[in-house]
């Protein structure tokens, strides 16, 4: 019974979540896979308790990921009269954290796999702690950009590990809409920052970007490691009791736990692939429409409208900036959430194609919309 069952499982259809992990080149076909009909990763007759608990606490890690993106935006007017900084060092303040993200992108897998994902996350806390700090006490553009980076990095690992701790912890019936939570946390953290910012001073709102650190340090003391990682690594003592933690005390957790190992097992038999391999024929097609998607996006300008909102508002005449910050950070959550619903049923790309196209639309008016005022004025 033992060996038909691991033959079952070797035969079947692995979670989804082993998409997030396999290489992209692939040169043979060793992976197991489980059933789709098979629900005994569904966390039935367990108690779904902690994995909600783990999920809230690594998604104020998303929050944080919000509340620095949005933070230069409600601040810009109050910092550059307090510090006397000139525009160019104000704009250098808002887009050194997209470097310091980079940075924390680029390292992030590296990190979360050896310090684990709960390490990581406590890393990035850290990280991003003294960056508050030191925007919080900074006199000058440099102690500012010092603080801006560090947040920065520590919000460029959160993009990664965040999202792959909840996958990793989740049954399957619920794996795609927590991870959902992630996207919907992090437009919900810089909506929060525009209106708290909108109505507290600029250090109050850099030691209130503490909280979500604060929350997330605090709860990963009563979360499991995922119990993936664990196994990956080798901790096989820890693996199935936190595997029993997230699923209850009376789930019966060895098929899941058996799916995992014979995953793990066939992971480290996959040939080492190499960054030239992307440019293979068979993959440079699909590497050219990923790798472009996501430069066009960044370059699209739509960032720049959201780091420095309330001063683009200010220069297109509205009479209070602080409505229409107000009124931005509203948009942004219902709009995420109607996304989020629709992905599934309308699909990826008819998506990006009415979001790429309504991004266009928002960004050539906001244009035009100077270019007018700049006519007009000429003409008076």
């Amino acid at each position: 019974m033992a060996g038909g069952q691991h033959k079952d499982i070797e035969n079947g259809e692995i979670n989804g979540l082993e998409d997030l992990e396999k290489p992209l080149v692939v040169q043979k076909k060793v992976v197991a896979y489980e059933d789709e009909d098979d629900e005994a990763d569904n966390g039935d007759g367990g108690s779904m308790a902690m994995v909600l608990l783990s999920t809230f606490v690594a998604v104020c890690g998303s929050f944080e990921f919000g509340s620095c993106v949005g933070y230069s935006a409600p601040t810009q007017s109050a910092i550059r009269e307090d510090l006397k900084l000139s525009l160019a060092e104000y704009s250098m303040f808002g887009s050194v954290l997209t470097i310091g993200g980079m940075f924390g992108a680029i390292t992030s897998g590296r990190i979360a796999d050896f310090l684990g994902r709960k390490g990581a996350m406590r890393m990035s806390a850290v990280f991003c702690i003294i960056g508050w700090l030191a925007v919080y006490f900074s006199k000058g553009a440099y102690s500012l950009d010092v603080g801006r980076v560090f947040t920065g990095y520590g919000i460029g690992v959160f993009s990664y590990v965040v999202p792959i701790f909840i996958a990793e912890i989740a049954p399957k019936n619920l794996r795609g809409g927590l991870t959902t939570l992630n996207q919907l946390l992090i437009v919900t953290g810089s909506s929060v920052a525009f209106l708290v910012g909108s109505v507290i001073s600029w250090r109050s709102l850099a030691l209130a970007g503490l909280v979500p650190c604060i929350f997330l340090l605090v709860g990963l003391c009563f979360i499991p490691e995922s119990p993936r990682w664990l196994a990956k690594v080798g901790r096989d003592k820890e693996f199935q009791p936190a595997l029993r933690r997230l699923r209850g005390k009376d789930a019966d957790i060895a098929h899941e736990a058996a799916i995992i190992q014979v995953y793990i097992k066939n992971l480290e038999t996959l040939p080492k692939s190499k960054l030239l391999d992307l440019f293979q024929s068979n993959y440079i097609h699909s590497v050219i429409i990923g790798v472009a998607l996501m430069i066009f996006q960044q370059f699209g300008g739509i960032n720049g409208i959201g780091f420095y909102a309330s001063q683009t508002f200010e220069s297109a005449g509205l009479s209070s900036a602080k409505i229409g910050t107000i009124a931005y950070a509203c948009v942004q959550v219902p709009i995420t959430v109607v996304g989020a619903i629709l992905m599934d049923k309308s699909g990826r790309r008819p998506l990006i194609m009415v979001s790429a196209t309504g991004t266009f639309f928002g960004c050539f008016f906001t244009e035009f919309s100077f270019f007018l005022k700049v006519c007009l004025s000429e003409l008076l």
